[in-house]
């Protein structure tokens, strides 16, 4: 038995290798993934591991001795360089093979580059890796001025660490709003109100010309004429999914790694998961998506676990996402994009709100901000296939719990 074959050592290609020994899968799981290390979270990099509230070995996913004790191989700083399907074996870049049984591709994703002169210059960094957050959080401790380039979560996220630690933080986005394809314009206006509030700028409408400096970043050039002054630029703009292995393997790649409802390439023995796939979601009415989340990694790893070890099952987990800026918990459940209607539930004057979004009658999303109550509810509702009215969203008296519960 050549077993299975994982590419990728993040949230996904850890819990798929996890998740198979909990399926009680005998055969050798290996795990292939470019950078050194244990497996470890990502989402605490732009937050609580900036402030110094972890560190490195509190992000670890597992302690060294769980993967000894659960027989999961690791092949930690080992590039995959090839696929061979007819063979059914890996090419790493040091030329060795690993034969397989299945191979799993979760490859995950990479920032995308800012396209301007001077986005190489020291002082300009991006954050994906353990090793990108401790460049920047050296950087950090340095810092005069900071220019984020991007409203999205990794940048708001940073931001609010800088506004926390009393630096002078500017965020430039192309777009007139945060958060523009994730949220609705009602959440965001009450999250940019609460980060002004803050000490964060923000530039909206504003396209990045290029980074000025001449041994380093000095400013944020802008198309309009404007020089941002800033010592450290994070740029924020983007993931590209990392399907180049599949591509050379001649899969199919669609926004991503195309797969099935069950998370299938068209390559029987091939199966991909995480931020490099998408897949067509009955939580998008059919229609093919590529999802950015833990909880993705988590689930489509489960699902594929399931499959592989005698219960195949269509991937139907509800979509959901976090994001922790300053006093703010913004928790999103399902997807809310597009919509054309919007209920508010709640007063953020008062500590909370949550946005329920609706694409004609049908609850489609809801958007929690401080009311995590709410996003639970949510999560049930939606994955029961089953909402309230706009007008019952709309009753502060209305009870989402029974509801969720199947008794409203």
């Amino acid at each position: 038995m050549n077993g299975i074959v994982v590419v990728g050592t993040g949230q996904a290609g850890f819990q798929l290798g996890a998740s198979l020994r909990e399926n009680g899968y005998a055969g050798p799981v290996t795990l292939v993934g470019e950078e050194p290390g244990l497996p470890y979270g990502r989402p605490p990099l732009s937050k609580a591991y900036m402030l110094g509230k972890t560190d490195a070995a509190g992000l670890a996913l597992r302690p060294e001795a769980y993967f000894a004790e659960h027989r999961l191989t690791m092949r930690a700083g080992e590039r995959a360089a090839a696929i061979d399907r007819g063979a059914s074996i890996l090419r790493l870049a040091s030329g060795e093979v690993l034969p397989y049984d299945h191979l799993v591709l979760a490859t995950g994703s990479r920032n995308r580059p800012l396209p301007v002169p001077g986005a190489d210059l020291p002082g300009v960094h991006q954050l994906r890796t353990l090793a990108d957050a401790d460049a920047l959080k050296a950087a950090l401790a340095e810092a005069k001025a900071v220019a984020v380039v991007g409203a999205g979560f990794i940048g708001l996220e940073f931001a609010a660490v800088c506004a926390q630690k009393g630096l002078a933080v500017t965020v430039i986005e192309g777009l007139e709003r945060p958060l523009a394809r994730s949220v609705s314009s009602g959440m965001a206006a009450l999250i940019e109100a609460s980060h002004v509030r803050a000490g964060v700028r923000f530039l909206f409408g504003s396209a990045v010309a290029g980074i000025t400096g001449s041994d380093r970043a000095r400013a944020v050039a802008l198309a309009d004429g404007r020089e941002i002054p800033a010592d450290l630029v994070l740029v924020g703009i983007g993931v590209i999914p990392n399907h180049e292995l599949a591509a050379a393997a001649d899969l199919r790649i669609e926004n991503g790694i195309a797969v099935d409802a069950m998370l299938a390439t068209d390559d029987a023995r091939i199966s991909a998961i995480g931020d490099c796939a998408s897949f067509p979601s009955p939580h998008a009415g059919g229609a093919r998506v590529r999802i950015e989340s833990v909880q993705n990694a988590v689930d489509g790893a489960r699902c594929v676990a399931a499959r592989l070890t005698g219960r195949p099952a269509a991937f139907e987990a509800v979509p959901w996402f976090w994001s922790d800026q300053g006093p703010l918990k913004l928790q999103i459940a399902g997807l809310c994009q597009p919509h054309d209607r919007t209920v508010r539930r709640g007063d953020p004057e008062s500590g909370g709100v949550s946005v329920f979004c609706y694409r004609g009658d049908r609850l489609v999303g809801v958007e929690s901000l401080n009311r995590p109550a709410d996003h639970m509810v949510a999560r049930r509702l939606l994955q029961a296939g089953r909402g309230p009215t706009p007008e019952e969203a709309a009753d502060p008296g209305f009870d989402l719990k029974a509801l969720a519960l199947g008794r409203g």
